[in-house]
């Protein structure tokens, strides 16, 4: 009975087929009806209560699934709940994350900002104006401590707009100009009077006070003040307030930055001035100022002139004391190359710019490039000396920063471009460049370059005219000391118009001292007149006068191609191996190498020289011949 029923349910055969077993149950009911059906052929009773018991069975199934699907949506709903409970987590924390951030950037700029009034204080230097007492009657007629103060402040700031001195200027300011709104709660202070405080501790700025009384003659009398400033009154009966302020601004400045009073009274013209303050204040200048004042002490002994040997070394030691003191002062290292080529000690000045260049970390670096000028001047480095002098003046104003001392920029710049061999370029700076017939160093440039100009499209009268005026300035002894080699481009331009007298007149004008262009050029005249033995001699003393300068070994070289002596290439290769960047003996190294029929070594000399001088028509027209052969 058992093993019939349980074989029913596995669904095995049985003894008895009256009833056909479905092969697929779908649901409970089925299930019930289909055993129901089996045990009803058996016994009717049991198959009553065993359909009682499936029936039971079947609700309690159904019931089952009615708390299933409640579950289900319960669960269901937790879960949502649950996701939405994670998304405000995530949003909650997100928003945490996000505010510890914002606190951490708050504080961040504040410790910056902390830090950066601090290194501010520490590093301050500056000349700090603040307003002047003035009596009630003179604010009301608007007279009152702040106008004073911005009075000063503009005397001081026209100053050093004038001043071009690449010394350090101090900034100027007034008290207020900085002010910021800001209060911080706990104190009531602004942020503006807290850097004030910190400056006042911490820095080194200089502050400037004073006062403005009436006197008994209805004048003024105004009196200024301040740290490291002597209290100094200026008085005017006629109560010329523009007049006081101006001589208050000058003492407060020469006082507060002497080298740059120092320079700037030289710039202006007022030598006897620069020359007596910077004697009086060296002693009590701090150690930071002496480098500037015996500079402006030098510039000033220059532009005043006197006996031109003389006055070369006067200078010459005191910018070597001031490089002495500061060795990185690259005004002072450029102005003893000066003063070296100036005295004809032109070998000297090829340890001084390699120390300049070392010391600078290289071109470009530390150093301005102008600073190489005469380095540059003597190693035919032309490029590189253009350069400089075009940065120079956009540096200073489109005019420079040694217009007093040296001419107009832009006329040296007119110059390079002749010896470049441009012509159209040096012609165009010419035209527009307006000289000053009041300076003796515009004037005396101004002749160089129409002399050098002429010369180079062949016009040999025109380049003796110039010459002319150029000897004439050169009596001059300002001239003479600022110009001292330029004279010996006079006597080729000279002998080249039939005037022999002025070429040696010209060449005796140095008196005992030694140029390299002096020698080379009488070198040069001698050979023009036929006396060969004594160019070589001449040509020899040049090279011997300055071995490490390339401008001896050319004109010898030259003059060998021009003797019919081939073997010049020689002379014109030393010339390049000390002035690799001159493309005058590049040319005419070339040239030589032509004419032997080395075509193709005369192309790359060639070549090489159009990097420097890329527009000289002759150098192209030579290269052209060479490349169709």
């Amino acid at each position: 009975m058992a093993e019939g029923l349980l074989g029913g349910i596995l669904g095995e055969e049985d003894d008895k087929p009256e009833a056909e077993t479905p092969e697929v149950l779908a649901g409970a009911e089925a299930f019930a009806a289909a055993v129901t059906a089996r045990l009803s052929g058996n016994d009717p009773g049991v198959a009553r209560k065993t359909e009682i018991f499936l029936d039971h069975q079947s609700r309690l199934l159904e019931t089952q699934c009615e708390h299933l699907k409640d579950e289900h949506a319960l669960r269901l709903a937790h879960l949502r709940h649950q996701s939405h409970l994670l998304r405000g987590q995530r949003l909650g924390q997100t928003l945490r994350i996000g505010f510890q951030v914002f606190v951490a950037l708050v504080a961040t700029v504040i410790g910056l900002g902390i830090a950066g009034m601090l290194h501010e204080a520490l590093t301050a230097r500056s000349v700090v104006i603040d307003p002047f007492d003035s009596p009630p009657a003179l604010a009301a007629n608007g007279i009152n401590g702040k106008v004073l103060a911005s009075g000063l402040l503009d005397v001081l700031t026209r100053i050093q707009a004038a001043n071009r001195s690449s010394a350090e200027h101090r900034a100027l300011s007034n008290a207020w100009t900085n002010e910021i709104s800001i209060e911080i709660p706990e104190t009531g202070l602004s942020i503006g009077q807290i850097q004030r405080l910190l400056r006042a501790r911490l820095g080194h700025d200089l502050r400037i006070e004073g006062d403005l009384l009436k006197t008994a003659n209805d004048g003024f009398a105004l009196t200024v003040r301040g740290t490291g400033v002597l209290p100094k009154k200026f008085t005017d009966d006629a109560g010329d307030l523009d007049k006081l302020m101006t001589q208050a601004g000058e003492y407060v400045y020469a006082q507060s930055q002497p080298g740059l009073w120092a320079w700037y009274l030289g710039d202006k013209g007022r030598s006897d001035e620069a020359i007596r303050f910077s004697q009086d204040a060296y002693a009590t200048a701090g150690s930071a100022e002496r480098p500037y004042l015996l500079n402006a002490w030098a510039n000033a002994v220059i532009a005043k002139g006197g006996d031109v040997e003389a006055t070369l070394r006067q200078a010459l030691h005191l910018y070597r004391e001031a490089v002495r003191l500061k060795p990185d002062y690259w005004i002072g290292l450029y102005n003893v190359m000066e003063m070296l080529s100036n005295l004809g000690e032109e070998e000297s000045v090829t340890p001084i710019g390699e120390k300049m260049l070392s010391a600078a970390g290289g071109r470009p670096g530390r150093a301005d490039e102008n600073m190489y000028q005469y380095w540059d001047v003597l190693t035919w480095n032309l490029s590189a000396l253009r350069a400089g002098f075009i940065s120079d003046m956009e540096s200073y104003g489109g005019v420079g920063s040694i217009t007093e001392s040296s001419g107009s920029e832009n006329l040296n710049v007119a110059q390079i471009d002749v010896q470049m061999h441009d012509v159209e370029a040096a012609e165009f700076r010419l035209r527009t460049t307006q000289v000053d017939a009041h300076s003796p160093a515009d004037t005396t440039l101004a002749a160089l370059v129409r002399g050098l100009l002429a010369a180079e499209i062949g016009d040999a009268a025109a380049g003796a005219r110039e010459m002319d005026v150029l000897r004439a300035a050169y009596a001059n002894p300002v001239v003479a000391t600022n110009f001292t080699p330029v004279i010996c481009l006079a006597p080729p331009l000279f002998e080249a118009a039939g005037q022999s007298a002025k070429a040696d007149e010209a060449l005796a004008a140095v008196g005992q001292l030694k140029f390299v262009d002096c020698y080379r050029f009488k070198a040069d005249i001698l050979a023009r007149r036929g006396d060969w033995a004594g160019a070589e001699e001449w040509y020899a003393k040049s090279v011997k006068l300055a071995p490490s300068l390339p401008a001896g070994y050319y004109s010898w070289g030259l003059a060998l191609a021009n003797h019919g002596d081939l073997p010049a290439a020689a002379k014109l290769k030393e010339a390049n191996q000390r002035g690799p960047r001159w493309a005058d003996p590049l040319k005419a190294w070339g040239d030589v190498l032509a004419k032997r029929g080395e075509k193709k070594d005369s192309l790359a000399k060639y070549d090489e020289a159009l990097k420097y001088a890329p527009n000289w028509k002759q150098l192209k027209a030579a290269r052209e011949a060479a490349a169709a052969t």
